[in-house]
């Protein structure tokens, strides 16, 4: 009897399990895609197969890097030509260490600032003080940097030195000595010169007053990070609360940045909203180019061209570093229409304004856009001028509304 259980069994587990199963990607769009993410449900993955760790492999057998994240999705990165259909096989099988590729933290090092990156862009928010936006860092470089910037920055040893040249009163040396490890300089691999405050800064949101003018955010309050590589990133930020025409609001945001890609995708909700509402997002636009944005609301996209800061430097210096500065690109892309896109004036001493996409959000419900950037020193994008980030814009806002098709087989 029991060897009769045993063939059974045996039966059972060869007719619901299988050696691999088929993963289908399709792209709808007349043009070749490459290294885009897709995701399939990872439970479906793992009954099919008939176990809890498996690896992805192309339609040769060779294994590429995946990840399963928090929402229960198994990730990759797919290719596929035009109208095209490509081939991937989740395989039983332990997976290897992946290179990371999408990563951030807390930067104790500086208080309450949290940071992000991946192979392409690098974010951090702040949680004090008036600079309420996305603030960023140029990179020219596929490395991950954040890690290394701030602890450059904060080179204790280095801050001495300099001090004490400052208090020695050889001045020009103490900002030698400081311009040799800080990161508003470029050492080769990017810098900060962006600037935020009081702002939306590269592409944070606010919901619209009666009066039409933003319901500033604040600083976020608190964080929880869900995923953090290799392949992609998430943290979940809790904002303070708020009022809002009349009632107490509290804003969450979920934030996304994956492998190889300029955007981040950001979900945007309210507890405590009680009808519905106009939410803008967009980007600074400040003095020192006013007019360099582009804003196409049947697209679904606006962007701005924006010189970068050069206030920290020594007068002495400025002129010459200010050339490291370059172009930095930000923008925001939509993947349903917005209402409105515009430029709305806020002079605020840095800023003469926004440009901004209008759209709504209803009570218990989300709004989802998408914000990235690019600098005109990182060679391997090619993103040289407004028209050059006119058009990577452009194709990303394509890519949200037909993203790659993933189906098991």
């Amino acid at each position: 009897m029991k060897t009769v259980i045993s063939l059974l069994a045996c039966l059972v587990c060869a007719v619901t399990t299988t050696a691999q199963v088929t993963i289908s990607v399709q792209n709808a769009l007349p043009v070749s895609r490459s290294f885009e993410m897709v995701q399939v449900d990872a439970q479906k993955v793992k009954a099919r197969l008939g176990a809890d760790t498996f690896i992805v492999t192309d339609a040769d057998g060779k294994e590429i890097p995946s990840q399963l994240t928090w929402d229960g999705k198994l990730i990759f990165q797919a290719s596929v030509g035009a109208k095209g259909k490509s081939t991937y096989h989740a395989v039983a099988g332990t997976p290897q260490t992946y290179e990371t590729r999408a990563t951030g933290r807390l930067f104790t090092e500086r208080g309450d600032e949290f940071g992000w990156e991946n192979d392409r862009v690098a974010y951090r928010i702040y949680g004090h003080g008036a600079a309420v936006g996305y603030d960023l860092f140029n990179k020219s470089t596929s490395r991950l940097m954040l890690d290394w910037w701030y602890a450059s920055e904060q080179d204790q040893e280095m801050r001495s030195v300099s001090k004490k040249l400052h208090d020695r009163g050889y001045h020009d040396l103490a900002d030698l000595v400081y311009n040799a490890f800080c990161y508003h300089i470029d050492h080769g691999q990017g810098m900060d010169c962006y600037t935020v405050g009081p702002t939306l800064g590269g592409g944070a949101n606010a919901l619209l007053n009666a009066d039409g003018s933003l319901c500033m955010p604040k600083c976020y309050k608190s964080y929880q990070i869900l995923d953090n590589g290799p392949l992609r990133f998430t943290v979940k930020l809790t904002y303070p609360e708020m009022e809002f025409g009349g009632v107490k609001l509290t804003e969450t945001r979920l934030i996304t940045l994956d492998a190889g890609t300029s955007f981040c995708r950001v979900t945007v909700s309210y507890d405590g909203l009680g009808s519905t509402a106009s939410i803008a997002s967009g980007v600074v636009v400040h003095k020192q180019n006013p007019s360099a944005y582009v804003l196409n609301k049947e697209a679904g996209y606006l962007g701005y061209e924006d010189l970068g800061d050069g206030s920290p430097y020594n007068s002495k210096y400025r002129a010459e570093l200010e050339k490291q500065m370059g172009r930095i690109y930000v923008g925001t892309v939509y993947p349903d229409k917005p209402t409105a896109v515009e430029f709305a004036e806020r002079e605020n001493g840095i800023a003469t304004g926004h440009v901004l996409a209008i759209g709504s959000i209803k009570p218990s419900a989300t709004y989802t856009y998408y914000f990235g950037t690019a600098w005109n020193h990182n060679e391997e994008l090619g993103i040289r001028s407004l028209t050059d980030w006119e058009a990577m814009l452009s194709r990303q806002a394509t890519l949200v509304k037909s993203p790659l098709k993933a189906s098991l087989k």
